[in-house]
């Protein structure tokens, strides 16, 4: 083993490759739990066009898993002292790292599209109580579930729907519905506590709070898996093939 690099050296590049393969394992699952969409976002990022969050997750899957693979084949690499299975550990490597860095560089782009722009709200607006498209039925469904499961109402709060003109209004005059019901505070058993005192704003009975703070965590959920996480595995796995060339060269 002397002859073919520093012990040390060997020993640094298989612990390297240990992390690796741990970090990928978590890529990977990470990655999955994103891709399922525990918080049932996909259809304000999936009508807006910027879903390219999700086909980061979806790549991010193929690489968690193949620098499970890779780290494993360096380790064996290193140990044997092979020059062929180094170059062919590096080669594919780097196309990993690529793939990966095409991850991580879509999701973190589309999600800072979506958080600093008024695209959420403007979508809101444009479809919901539109029932004569499939965006607009998508769109209807994840806000009716979503303010009645986090107890929350429009983007910014009820005033949206008055302050903005929207499908809603056009199909509902302020004076019948100054918002969607379910922007109504329930009781244990989902019923609306007092119609008529949501109706006309009264904070007990109408939820004030916007919604923006729980979509966007959610979406930064993803991100963080997806992008930071994948970032931080490539900042790891750069020093890693540094250390496997330069003991591939003393060889």
């Amino acid at each position: 083993m002397a002859d073919k690099g520093s012990s040390g050296l060997v020993a640094i590049i298989v612990f390297g490759n240990v992390i690796i393969m741990l970090c990928g394992l978590a890529l990977f699952a990470e990655t999955i739990w994103a891709t399922t969409d525990p918080y049932y976002v996909y259809p304000v990022l999936g009508v807006t066009g910027k879903d390219d969050v999700f086909a980061g997750g979806w790549i991010g899957i193929f690489c968690g898993f193949s620098f499970f693979l890779l780290g494993l084949y360096g380790i064996v690499a290193t140990i044997k002292g092979s020059r062929t299975m180094l170059i062919v550990y590096l080669v594919l490597m780097m196309i990993v790292y690529i793939f990966e860095c095409a991850s991580c560089i879509t999701s973190f782009t589309h999600r800072d599209y979506m958080v600093n722009s008024n695209v959420i709200k403007q979508q809101m607006l444009r479809y919901y109580a539109d029932n004569t498209t499939n965006q607009g039925q998508e769109i209807t469904l994840f806000w009716n579930r979503i303010m009645l499961e986090r107890s929350c109402c429009a983007v910014d709060g009820p005033a949206d729907w008055i302050n903005y003109g929207s499908t809603f209004r056009n199909s509902y005059p302020e004076t019948v519905a100054p918002w969607p019901f379910w922007c109504c505070a329930r009781d244990n058993n989902f019923q609306v506590i007092n119609q008529a005192g949501c109706s006309v704003g009264l904070s007990p009975y109408i939820n004030a709070q916007g919604c923006s703070d729980h979509i966007m965590h959610a979406i930064d959920s993803y991100t963080w898996g997806i992008s930071w996480f994948g970032f931080a595995i490539l900042m790891w796995t750069m020093l890693v093939l540094f250390a496997t060339m330069y003991h591939y060269f003393r060889m």
